[in-house]
């Protein structure tokens, strides 16, 4: 009889447990260091204790919110390590039965006083009420109880047996007991198959605990989908879990689509704690916090590439001023072809003739101003005076060319006006800030030129910003003395260098 019962709880979910624990960083040192046991959370670095154990229940936090809630056909995952519930009193006889759970499952949180680690399980509720400290955070819907004309346990079938809600706390009947186990609950019964990134979950997926992985995924994904707001951390944390189920999944079956899905789930993954450490300034590892970036989407970044493209093919005058300035207007009227500007926003570009230069696109017909460009240069924020571009107005033959809307057109337009009116940049001249801007746009996160930090080829250089190749040695030694560069090395072929810190706000990362 022991033996069944033991084995009728063996066919059971095992419940789920981690620990996230708080560790000294070094000798000497007051840094302490937080890690989770679950293998897609990476560890992390903070400089006092204080601010350690403030992560690790942020961190325990965000794993409770991610969860669906306890299962009822779960049983303890304390078994019989430590758990006052299963362990036998000393002098006592033993007992027929191997565990001795009773109520409905929990979700559990144990901490130690000292405040150096948190465990949180999913456990009988006499365990939880057994276990010294234990809070409990959630707990199981209660199976719905038997009407009084339902039959007597004896009379069922053996297909109503199979589909009755089984608990810790029953134990199988004598009878049949020895030979068969007890019936899953139906809560499992009715979790498969289940469905994942638009794939059905085999009910005869082994092992049982990745069936179960996969199918919870599931669910939380389609959880998440309806969480009036984002949780980025959360997403990241779904994404790792799915990279390495899917990567189990594969090793199973074979299927190399599994195993590419897996490493898409990885990429998602690292791009969502990039952008939740662009929005909120916190380092990876919490050792020191990140830049804070004007542009924090890496949507903004592609779309910025976007816009330094479609002006180098569409700038209707030659030279960087007038690649210059066609930027800087199509910036300020992308979305709906007209927009207002001041005398100002022009005259702080540094044009050698400003007023000449919007003459001559208007002259091309690139540009239409309601008056004279003498009067858009003598123009106030309190009277700006209204441009229009025929190419950039939206029309059913021409539709948009861009596929940013007007917040991110002025998220974007803000970025280069502060980046072109840095305050290192006001005495140079229009082609040094064109290519201060260029090399903005073509960084890596730590501020290295070029998608990889491998440096910029000068056939991409030249074409964003037009300039002879014997004088770009030049303007990269403006841009080094003006701080814009900290170190620059310029070849016959690439351009190889790092930004200096304090524009480092202003970089854009470029999104590959």
């Amino acid at each position: 009889m022991t033996r069944a019962a033991a084995d009728g709880l063996d066919e059971r979910v095992l419940g789920r447990k981690w620990t996230v624990r708080l560790d000294a960083a070094g000798r000497g040192s007051a840094a302490v260091r937080v890690s989770c046991s679950r293998p897609s959370c990476a560890g992390q670095r903070l400089p006092s204790a204080a601010e350690g154990r403030a992560a690790a229940v942020a961190h325990l936090k965000v794993h409770l919110r991610s969860l669906a809630g306890p299962r009822a056909e779960a049983y303890c995952a304390c078994r019989a390590k430590d758990c006052h519930t299963h362990l036998r009193p000393a002098g006592r006889q033993p007992r027929a039965e191997v565990w001795r759970c009773g109520g409905a499952v929990v979700l559990a949180v144990v901490t130690d006083r000292e405040g150096r680690w948190w465990q949180a399980l999913e456990c009988c509720s006499r365990c939880a009420a057994a276990t010294p400290g234990a809070k409990v955070v959630a707990t199981a819907p209660a199976p719905a109880a038997p009407s009084a004309a339902a039959p007597a346990a004896g009379d069922r079938s053996p297909t109503a047996l199979a589909t009755t809600p089984r608990f810790s706390d029953l134990s199988p009947s004598a009878k049949g007991s020895q030979d068969v186990p007890a019936p899953r609950g139906a809560a499992a019964q009715r979790r498969f198959p289940g469905k994942i990134a638009q794939r059905t979950i085999p009910r005869t997926l082994r092992p049982v605990e990745l069936r179960d992985e996969l199918a919870e995924l599931g669910d939380l994904f389609r959880a998440y989908q309806q969480r009036p707001e984002p949780d980025l951390l959360l997403l990241a944390d779904l994404h790792a879990r799915k990279a390495q189920a899917f990567a189990s999944w594969a090793d199973v079956t074979g299927d190399t689509g599994l195993r590419l899905e897996g490493q898409r789930a990885e990429q998602a993954a690292a791009a969502a704690r990039l952008q939740h450490q662009q929005r909120t300034g916190l380092g990876p590892d919490g050792e020191q916090p990140s830049v804070v970036r004007l542009l924090t989407a890496p949507a903004h970044w592609e779309h910025v590439c976007s816009v330094l493209a479609y002006v180098a093919e569409h700038t209707p005058l030659p030279g960087p001023e007038a690649r210059l300035l066609t930027l800087m207007l199509t910036l300020r009227i992308a979305c709906a072809g007209t927009g207002n500007l001041v005398g100002q926003d022009v005259t702080g570009l540094g044009l050698s003739d400003p007023e000449g230069l919007l003459g001559q696109l208007a002259g091309c017909g690139w540009l239409v101003l309601p008056g004279t460009a003498g009067d858009l240069l003598a123009s106030r924020p309190e009277n700006p005076t209204c441009l229009t571009v025929p190419s950039l107005t939206p029309h059913e033959d021409a539709p948009n060319p861009f596929e940013f809307g007007k917040k991110t057109r002025s998220k974007l337009s803000s970025w280069a006006q502060k980046a072109v009116a840095d305050k290192k940049l006001r005495k140079t001249t229009a082609p040094v800030r064109l290519l201060a801007l260029t090399l903005a746009a073509q960084t890596r996160a730590d501020g290295r030129l070029g998608p990889g930090g491998e440096g910029i080829t000068l056939n991409d250089l030249t074409s964003w910003c037009p300039v002879e190749p014997d004088g770009l040695q030049q303007l990269v030694d403006r841009l080094v003395a003006a701080d814009w560069l900290a170190e620059a090395d310029l070849t016959g072929t690439h351009l190889t260098g790092q930004l200096t810190e304090r524009v480092l706000p202003l970089t854009c990362p470029h999104p590959r």
